[in-house]
């Protein structure tokens, strides 16, 4: 990585900013629920899913033209503020980012090779890696071309396509079911635990929408104003167009086709999925979508104490109790 001192100043300052880390814990989780022993490279192995979620990351920033990351700039703003003593140049910090992004994705793939495993059980694991990548892009980019349809042509189904490929399958179906594989999980069993990723996911994409909405900007990370800016078709904003009423129905219209979106937008906006019963709606989703979850993994045969840690690591990550 000292090839240029430059390019890896900016991956590690990246990568080591402050995080959840969801997925290379649920990899580890998923691999010793079944494994009989620590293979050497385990924890390197992990970090994998970690760099690729950063690789798509800082490609992200760049669709969303979001200055930010987890509270700091993100890297092509980083890498623009770079370039700013180099008048007259014909590339910009995006342009940085999209080759850097390529390198973690590498870097990622490198990470997962580490781990000392069967190879039969090591090759499967590795497929269902660059499944798990190519599903969130195959996300991100139906979710972006959901933006050219009209919000009432939007179905729950729809919603969810966009939310198991770019978020329930990548940070969690995927983490449990990789380390599982590489474990010595049966077919059974991995399915078992990718089942119970995808709802797990989908109670955590939808509570971050609610937080995206109703929290703050020191909380998320980002502006409260970004899914509306993007006009993102979340589970709140169809079901309250859904359930409300004409006037209401054309103010989210007009605020979702803005350029530039206000806070008296947002205030609006959140008004409208309040009364129209929205936010209820989506809490109760996520209680549905846990349970579901939890259905799944108790007919696991992971280890007890393996199930249990995971149990607990997602109503951490939920915030339920």
């Amino acid at each position: 990585m000292y090839i240029s001192p430059c390019l890896y100043k900016s991956i590690k300052d990246f990568i080591s900013r402050k995080g959840k880390r969801v997925r290379p814990i649920l990899f580890v989780i998923g691999y010793l629920g079944f494994s009989r022993k620590v293979a050497s490279g385990l924890y390197r192995s992990a970090l994998s899913i970690e760099l690729l979620h950063d690789f798509m990351l800082v490609h992200d920033d760049i669709i969303d033209k979001s200055d930010t990351r987890r509270g700091k700039p993100s890297m092509h703003k980083m890498f623009n503020d770079f370039l700013k003593r180099f008048p007259g140049i014909k590339f910009t910090g995006e342009d940085l980012t999209i080759v850097a992004g390529d390198v973690m994705f590498a870097l990622g793939i490198h990470a997962f090779l580490s781990i000392q495993e069967n190879l039969a059980r090591k090759e499967k694991a590795l497929r269902k890696l660059i499944e798990a990548a190519l599903y969130t892009g195959s996300g991100e980019f139906i979710e972006l071309l959901s933006g050219t349809k009209p919000i009432d042509e939007i179905t729950k189904q729809d919603i969810y396509k966009i939310y198991d490929y770019k978020t329930a399958n990548y940070t969690f179906a995927a983490p449990l079911a990789i380390g599982a594989t590489l474990g010595g999980a049966a077919q059974k069993e991995t399915n078992l635990l990718f089942n119970y990723g995808i709802q797990l996911g989908r109670a955590f994409q939808i509570k971050d929408d609610i937080l995206g909405m109703f929290s703050d900007e020191k909380n998320i990370g980002k502006s409260t104003l970004t899914d509306l800016q993007e006009a993102k078709k979340t589970m709140l904003i169809v079901q309250a167009y859904n359930h409300s009423h004409k006037k209401e129905q054309s103010t989210m219209r007009h605020i979702l086709s803005k350029k530039t979106v206000t806070v008296s937008d947002l205030r609006k906006v959140r008004k409208i999925v309040t009364d129209s019963g929205a936010l209820d709606y989506a809490r109760q989703e996520v209680e549905r979508c846990v349970k579901r979850a939890q259905a799944f993994i108790e007919r696991s045969a992971m280890r007890r104490t393996y199930k249990l840690a995971l149990s607990q690591y997602a109503r951490e990550i939920l915030d339920v109790q």
